[in-house]
């Protein structure tokens, strides 16, 4: 297949969607498919790259400047060539490129959701607004969507306004390898990269303390969990800044507890973090996908997370649920609950938890990468096949 994958800019903030769509043009490309990647470039941003202007030079870049190049571009493509967004988040360039065969990749909608109103924890502003319906009205004029969950699939269709002719599910893959670490290597990594390592394991959270991860509703938990041990197994919260909110929260946990910053660590020494991890704490508000909730399983480290969707779907049979804490809860007794739930998780029989412990990793192995790119490449091939007339399919078969 010819691919044109369009991705965000690379002078965006985040660069997780760059990251994923650079993953996804390497594997295609190892698979013997032609790829390219269309990104808006930083003609101006380059010029101004920090300041009160930066955000406005770019905006030129995105939204003036790289339009007249897809449109330039668009016509000079064979007809068998296959257009995919990397993220729905560039919905503004589907109008582009609708007339061809596209396909729309779905992480999430969660800026859209807050957008409307549906999410008081995490209220829009009004430029913000307008912004999630200009990309909102630009991904709607597609009719192909791999959505990540099949959360992701109900809003496409319920705030998205979208009714496609496809809109298949399709889990992430890992984008990097994550086994259990045998636990002596592991204690030996940990060691030498001075972190205090407990004999009797910790417990673990990954993630940047943004809204929707429930940093502090899993500082509540684990404040309930350590009052009633003698010697309660520490905290390590990776990746997590200490905000004030974060520096109350602590201020609950007993003088017994013990939670640790972690910041900057490596993959090994994560992979050695959740193979040493009794619980891995993943309690979301909400969530994309849930990255850390397969990571966690494919060491062998049970989880407990939300019973809500996308969490339930990723975490399947294995891992231990909360119910969704809303904000009119009562977060005292939700705390409870989870403390109670995790006492449960740890006073497992060893068999039980050995069971458990494989059983994870078993279910995190369809999650692995090549899995979700071969299911990928049969989507795009299904919409490319739809979309080409049979003149289009017999000149692209004489081609090859």
């Amino acid at each position: 297949m010819r691919i044109v994958l369009f991705t965000h800019p690379p002078f965006m903030a985040s660069q997780s969607m760059p990251r994923f769509a650079r993953m996804l043009q390497q594997a295609y490309q190892e698979r013997g498919h032609e790829v390219h990647l269309w990104a808006p470039q930083p003609l101006v941003h380059r010029w101004v790259p920090a300041g009160r202007w930066s955000k406005w030079a770019g905006y030129i870049d995105q939204y003036l400047l790289f339009p007249l190049r897809v449109r330039r571009e668009v016509a000079k493509q064979p007809a068998d060539t296959l257009f995919v967004m990397a993220d729905q988040a560039l919905g503004p360039w589907v109008p582009r490129v609708k007339h061809r065969a596209l396909v729309v990749h779905v992480h999430d909608l969660l800026a859209l959701r807050s957008a409307l109103g549906e999410v008081p924890q995490n209220p829009t502003g009004f430029t913000g607004r307008l912004y999630q319906r200009y990309i909102r009205w630009g991904f709607a004029q597609a009719r192909h969507f791999i959505c990540t969950s099949q959360r992701t699939r109900s809003d496409l269709q319920r705030v998205g306004g979208v009714a496609p002719d496809t809109a298949e599910v399709v889990y992430n893959g890992l984008n990097q390898r994550f086994a259990r670490t045998p636990s002596a290597t592991a204690r030996s990594l940990l060691r030498v990269a001075g972190l205090p390592v407990p004999d009797d394991g910790l417990l673990l959270h990954v993630s940047g303390n943004q809204w929707y991860k429930n940093v502090i509703g899993i500082l509540h938990i684990y404040a309930r969990y350590a009052a009633g041990q003698a010697h309660p197994l520490p905290l390590w919260l990776v990746g997590v800044p200490q905000t004030d909110a974060v520096r109350a929260a602590l201020a609950a946990v007993p003088p017994q507890g013990k939670v640790h910053f972690l910041y900057g660590i490596d993959h090994a020494l994560l992979q050695a973090a959740y193979s040493l991890a009794r619980a891995f704490l993943f309690p979301s508000l909400a969530e994309g996908f849930g990255w850390p909730i397969v990571e966690a399983q494919a060491c062998g480290c049970p989880v407990i997370t939300t019973d809500d969707s996308p969490m339930n779907e990723i975490g399947g049979p294995n891992a231990v649920y909360l119910p969704l804490l809303g904000p009119d809860d009562d977060r005292r007794a939700w705390a409870a609950q989870g403390a109670t739930a995790l006492n449960t998780l740890l006073c497992e029989p060893a068999q039980a938890a050995a069971e458990r412990a494989a059983a994870c990793v078993a279910w995190s192995r369809r999650f692995e990468a090549n899995l979700v790119i071969d299911q990928y490449l049969q989507v795009y091939q299904r919409v490319l096949t739809s979309h080409l007339t049979p003149i289009d399919r017999a000149l692209a078969r004489a081609s090859t």
